[in-house]
């Protein structure tokens, strides 16, 4: 099935009843990107810009689109859309800037080209992996729908993107929940350079809305006021009866997915044919031939659209090369927060651990009425662990949210809505889950602080820990997979004052934060716990026992397996709970380890790679002068967490660290 080209010779044109100034607006917005892109083929040619993604053929898509929204209403671009930024009449010389890698770009030198966003002109950046970014679309709706705002969003995808799962979730929750957004697919013919036939078994995406229970529309791409006239239709519709559309928008990509890729791969006789459609010839054409555009202001309005590009390209070129800043670059990682410990006052009650977590995600619920709830099983049933039951009879179903079986969309959609103002808070069932989410957190929720300044108010809760012979799907301790991602905050609770505590600080703080809780400590443990609101300072550890002989530094349900250890073994030690993960407080483990002399790391993680063995090199670099014994860590086996009690005793590491203990104690 080759992508063919209509069969027309040149585009059909319907004014319908647009005005002369409208038409000609629409001229003006169109050929801006494709002068850009003339004069950014020539700096590529003569190595003054380094990368370049061509939207040659396809502008008509994105000016229709841009021109048929309101100014406030956000759109998530893709590669190819340089007229979305321009059309919002973003300054040239600072996207010049941009594309140049200049500080006075969007992402201050940090991401290239389109992969940036900005607030100020309601655009929200891709990210390379393209799919993601429907997520993002779902949760703005979401916020505009919770607000009773009569907006839309519109969010990108090209053919190829179409492949990945994110694109069915996105469309899917958006179904689902009957969110306002317009999903545009760029039918091009091709990813990078894999056909369309070999990217799917259909031969429109039209086919596919019904089957998720949305309305399906296909305008011809190249034809700039059919695809205005479609979203301006469909826009206002959704304004006042809200739910996605998918519009599928058939054209062709002239040049290469990048420059240095080529169009080898294409057949000579498909670009002949489409380069007969050009969106920009063709609507000049039409725009001549009834008399609305004459020589004299075609003209002037390309002499002004070229000047405004040369004046942009000599203010960014002019400016300086980036100057590396180390204490700016790391301070721009996290949003700028300074955390205000609120200490408890009132009376203590006797509290499970997860009735702690519940308590302290209720009274946060209360304490913030744009924190919204998502997670499978969440609201009648109150979640697989019951930590919101009774939640949506108190919040309303509004903002205690069950959702699809989709992890990644609900992280995103989490994103979307702290864009919009919002907090979010996502239950992933049990913690082995989210790998199926895993993109979302730690290249858009972790980086879009530093990419260009947005914050990532979301807090995902994470069920996590062996110890119930649930096996290798239902069990894993993953907390260093994302320890070694700059822009994430983690805390890990092993006791119910803390578990409280950090769970509001976490909701508290926007940035994006994973906050573990241990299963099996849900109802073993209860302690005093405060009535009130309060919150536990996040990234200082806290000495659980203190003791001389020994420093054990661990967290979670280590912590209690320490306890155990040194009484049984009748050793006098520190006993440091790390409590935060992400950042770490370096100050109480050199203190400990100052103190004693010798320490031991215990994690129930698997031992290779897990986050005893950063921090244990770190105290061989700067503690090494107060050491008496090697630095020994202790974790479980190297395998996956297997099923049969007897197996899964043996791979939780509580024995061996016994030994390892009394073997440090003798050194």
């Amino acid at each position: 099935m080759e992508f063919t080209a209509p069969n027309a010779q040149r585009l059909t044109f319907d004014r319908k009843n647009y005005s002369d100034k409208t038409l000609l607006k629409l001229y003006e917005s169109l050929i801006m990107p494709r002068r850009i892109e003339e004069k950014m083929l020539i700096l590529l040619r003569q190595g003054r810009i380094s990368k370049w993604f061509s939207g040659w053929g396809q502008e008509a898509i994105s000016i229709g689109a841009v021109n048929a929204l309101e100014s406030d209403e956000f759109i998530l671009p893709m590669h190819r859309n340089l007229g979305i930024f321009t059309g919002r009449n973003m300054p040239l010389e600072r996207l010049f800037a941009q594309f140049q890698g200049k500080k006075s770009g969007f992402t201050k030198g940090r991401d290239r080209s389109f992969h940036f966003g900005s607030i100020d002109h309601h655009i929200v950046g891709m990210i390379s992996h393209l799919g993601p970014q429907l997520a993002i679309a779902d949760g703005i709706g979401l916020a505009h729908k919770l607000s009773e705002e009569k907006k839309v969003t519109l969010v990108f995808s090209g053919d190829g993107a179409s492949s990945e799962g994110d694109f069915h979730e996105g469309l899917n929750v958006a179904a689902v929940w009957k969110l306002p957004v317009i999903f545009v697919v760029e039918h091009n013919g091709y990813g990078l350079s894999t056909p369309s036939e070999e990217q799917f078994a259909f031969k429109y995406f039209t086919e596919k809305g019904p089957g998720y229970g949305m309305e399906a529309v296909r305008v011809q791409g190249n034809n700039v006021l059919d695809v205005y006239d479609t979203i301006l239709r469909l826009a206002q519709d959704i304004r006042e009866n809200p739910r996605p559309v998918l519009v599928e928008a058939i054209t062709f990509r002239m040049r290469g997915h990048e420059e240095a890729s080529g169009t080898k791969y294409v057949p000579k006789h498909l670009k002949e044919e489409w380069a007969q459609l050009d969106p920009v010839d063709n609507y000049e054409a039409y725009l001549e031939s009834v008399g609305v555009l004459d020589a004299a202001a075609k003209e002037s309005l390309n002499k002004n659209v070229k000047k405004a590009i040369n004046d942009g390209l000599e203010i960014a070129f002019a400016a300086e090369a980036i100057t590396p800043n180390l204490e700016e670059e790391l301070a721009d990682v996290y949003t700028p927060f300074s955390q205000k410990v609120i200490s408890p006052a009132g009376p203590n009650t006797e509290k499970r651990f997860i009735d702690a977590i519940s308590d302290g995600l209720r009274q946060s619920m209360e304490k913030y009425p744009n924190l919204i709830l998502m997670g499978q099983d969440i609201g009648e049933y109150g979640g697989v662990f019951k930590i919101t039951d009774g939640f949506k009879a108190k919040f309303g179903g509004d903002r205690v949210r069950n959702t699809p079986l989709c992890e990644s969309a609900i992280i995103g959609a989490g994103l979307g809505l702290s864009i919009k103002g919002y907090k979010a808070m996502v239950e992933m069932q049990f913690a082995d889950f989210v790998s199926v989410g895993f993109n979302q957190i730690v290249n858009n929720l972790a980086k879009i602080h530093y990419r260009w300044g947005q914050k990532a108010d979301v807090v995902i809760r994470m069920p996590t820990g062996a110890g119930s012979a649930a096996g290798p799907f239902h069990s894993q301790s993953n907390e260093a997979w994302f320890f070694h991602t700059p822009g994430l905050k983690i805390v890990y609770p092993s006791n119910p004052h803390d578990a409280k505590g950090l769970l509001n600080a976490a909701l508290e703080d926007p940035n994006p934060y994973l906050y573990f809780e241990h299963k099996m400590l849900y109802r073993s443990i209860s302690g005093l716990v405060p009535d009130c609101y309060y919150t536990v300072e996040v990234g200082k550890a806290a000495l659980a026992q203190e003791g001389t002989q020994v420093s054990i530094i661990t967290y979670g349900m280590g912590v209690h397996w320490a306890i155990k250890a040194v009484e049984e073994l009748r050793i006098s030690a520190d006993i440091l709970d790390l409590r935060t993960l992400l950042p770490w407080d370096q100050e109480a483990v050199a203190a400990t380890v100052k103190k004693t002399g010798k320490v031991i790391f215990l994690q129930e993680d698997t031992l290779t790679g897990g986050i005893g063995a950063e921090i244990c090199a770190w105290i061989s670099e700067h503690c090494f002068r107060w050491l008496d014994a090697p630095v020994m860590r202790e974790g479980s086996l190297d395998t996956p967490v297997p099923f049969a009690p007897s197996l899964e005793k043996q791979f939780l590491p509580t024995e061996r660290f016994k030994g390892k203990l009394k073997e440090l104690i003798e050194f």
